[in-house]
C-alpha cells in the first residue's frame, strides 16, 4: 500500500470518525447515529478489495473504539469493522475489477455490512457481559442500518471516487 494511500484513508476514517462522534450525535434516532467509518470502509472494500479494506477496518474500529464517549471494551468495533471490510471486499472481488458497481449492488452491501457490523459489535457485547434484551438489539440493528443505508447515496460516492483516483490502475 503507498504512503499516500494510506494517509488518504487515514484522513478519510478521521473525518468520517469526527463527524460520528461530534455532529452526529446531535441528530440521533433513539440514541442511534449512522456509523460514518463503517461507510467509509466499506467505499474502500468496494474499490480496493477485501485486504485494503480489511487492514482500513481495523484501524477505524480501533478508532471507534478509542474514541470518547466509547463506554465498551475496546477491540469490538475494530472485530467488526475488519469482518466488515473483508466480507464487503467479496464484493468487489466476485464481479470484474474493470466495471463499476450497480447502485442496487453499492446499498444492499452497505445494508448488509451494517447488519453484519452492529451485530458483530452487539454480539460481542454480549459475550463480554453487556446487558441488553434481544427486543433491543433488533432495533438498534434495524436503526443502525436504516442510518446507514440513508446516508449511502451522501457518503460512498465521494468515497469510492477518492479511493479510485489515488490508483487508478488498481481500481
Amino acid at each position: 500500500m503507498s504512503w499516500i494511500r494510506a494517509l488518504v484513508a487515514f484522513a478519510a476514517v478521521s473525518v468520517a470518525l469526527v463527524l460520528q462522534v461530534s455532529l452526529f450525535p446531535h441528530l440521533a434516532w433513539h440514541g442511534i447515529v449512522p456509523n460514518l467509518c463503517l461507510l467509509v470502509v466499506v467505499g474502500a472494500a468496494l474499490t480496493r478489495g477485501p485486504q485494503f479494506a480489511a487492514v482500513l477496518g481495523f484501524v477505524a474500529g480501533v478508532a471507534l473504539d478509542l474514541a470518547p464517549p466509547a463506554d465498551h471494551l475496546a477491540g469490538r468495533w475494530a472485530l467488526a469493522l475488519v469482518i466488515v471490510g473483508y466480507v464487503a471486499g467479496q464484493v468487489r472481488q466476485g464481479g470484474r475489477h474493470d466495471t463499476r458497481l450497480s447502485a442496487t449492488t453499492v446499498v444492499a452491501t452497505v445494508a448488509a455490512s451494517s447488519f453484519v457490523g452492529t451485530s458483530v459489535f452487539a454480539l460481542t457485547g454480549v459475550v463480554f457481559g453487556d446487558p441488553v434484551a434481544i427486543p433491543e438489539l433488533l432495533q438498534v440493528i434495524a436503526v443502525a442500518m436504516a442510518w446507514d443505508v440513508l446516508l449511502t447515496p451522501i457518503v460512498l460516492p465521494p468515497v469510492m471516487t477518492l479511493f479510485r483516483r489515488l490508483e487508478p490502475s488498481l481500481a
